[in-house]
């Protein structure tokens, strides 16, 4: 007897009839002898619907209340699952996330867990029960729900996986698995086998909708191997694990993040420890900065720039005009939305070439790169968000992604 972690995502459950299917799933899961613990998210839309509702009434609603309201999504699907299963006759029980044990901090909307006790979830496993829990929420020590940000079912997946030491871990969505570039976008994307950790962890950072980067993170912390795969039909998905032999393959993948806003820092005085602060406000609003650029100083002053997550654009810009208020220097200014396109390889490591091959790629083609950061493993640059898609198919033909590795050219 194996124990099982599934996780379902809301186009798997989007409406009655995906739900049987996925209660069909489960089923032959569960029928196999195996214990099952099924973690789904919000059928696909609602979460967005509600999101509608509130800011009709206030453009920027409450952080508390917006966990109250967007967790009564995963709930509505946990207990129509749950009933889908009855009628198949499979003992079944529905969780929220508390209720499952997952507790966290009291940041609201962007939770962090903090501890995940399982509740009674291997009870009720041991006692012959198929258990549904509502993934993207927990509850902090007020036993206030919160919730854990956009995609945060795979993290609660990951977590009860590490948590209850579950044999497989199965995160199923609307796909195959994991591929060289978004398919909608690059019609030649190949589906990967196999990805490490790190690369999955800087795809799902750097614009794959495939995973939450903060589930792949935690899922390399505890060591959770899973396999992404389609809701849809039986095919291998891709195995996402710790890093083994893959340096030979040089750029992995091609990410796009259309979700980000270009903030400007002018006339912050140039003195030792000015960005520090402002990075320093920014982290205390709980904004994730991603590319920054700083000018060299003159006149005692320089300007700033970086890039935020585009939800997190308000916060950011009243956490910096709050910050120059205080020191009675400097301005802060959104620009517009900008996307930001990347190519992730282990093998980076060790080839040269690779941004000046991306570069040639992009400049040959008319796109102009406003901004660049790099790691080990990857290179991302930003660019106007009208030519995205068209840089993630000129990146993708530039590196061959739609050949097999063998097959690639070298640059």
């Amino acid at each position: 007897m194996a124990l099982i972690v599934q996780k379902y995502g809301g186009t798997s459950v989007k409406d009655l009839d995906r739900i049987k299917a996925v209660a069909e799933r489960i089923r032959t899961t569960y029928e196999a002898g195996n214990q099952v613990v099924v973690v789904v998210s919000a059928r696909s839309g609602v979460t967005n619907r509600l999101i509608a509702d509130a800011q009709a009434l206030h453009p920027h609603p409450d952080e508390r209340e917006m966990d109250m309201l967007l967790s009564v999504g995963e709930q509505e699907t946990i207990a129509l699952t749950t009933i889908a299963l009855h009628s198949l006759g499979i003992p079944a029980v529905s969780r929220t996330g508390g209720q499952a044990g997952i507790f966290t901090d009291g940041f609201h909307t962007k939770a962090r867990i903090v501890d995940i006790r399982g509740g009674d979830l291997q009870e009720q496993l041991d006692s012959g029960k198929v258990v549904i829990v509502a993934g993207f929420q927990g509850a902090n020590s007020l036993g206030h729900t919160t919730t854990l940000g956009r995609g945060g079912s795979d993290l609660s997946a990951i977590a009860l996986a590490a948590a209850l030491k579950a044999d497989l871990c199965q995160i199923y969505t609307d796909v195959d698995g994991v591929y060289t570039a978004d398919p909608r976008i690059v019609s030649s994307a190949r589906k990967l086998q196999v990805v490490s950790y790190e690369e999955m962890l800087e795809l799902a950072s750097l614009g794959s909708k495939v995973m939450q980067s903060r589930s792949v993170e935690f899922a390399n912390k505890y060591q959770v191997q899973f396999e992404v795969r389609s809701s849809y039909n039986n095919n291998p998905g891709t195995i996402v694990k710790a890093e083994s032999t893959l340096e030979d393959v040089v750029v992995r993948g091609v990410a796009c993040d259309k979700n980000q806003t270009k903030v400007v820092v002018n006339d912050l005085p140039d003195q030792p420890g000015a960005a520090a602060k402002v990075f320093k406000c920014l982290a205390d609003a709980q904004v994730n900065v991603d590319m920054i650029v700083q000018n060299i100083g003159r006149d005692g002053v320089a300007n700033l720039t970086f890039t935020v997550p585009s939800d997190d654009a308000y916060r950011a810009e009243n956490a910096v005009t709050e910050f120059l208020k205080e020191i009675g220097s400097g301005r802060v200014s959104v620009a517009d939305r900008i996307a930001k396109v990347s190519v992730v390889g282990v093998g980076m490591r060790s080839h040269s070439g690779v941004a000046a091959h991306m570069f040639t790629a992009l400049a040959e083609s008319g796109i102009n790169i406003q901004l660049i950061s790099t790691s080990e493993i990857k290179i991302s640059v930003a660019i106007n968000i009208e030519h995205a898609d068209e840089a993630v198919r000129v990146i993708h033909d530039a590196f061959e992604l739609n050949k097999d590795a063998s097959e690639r050219s070298s640059f």
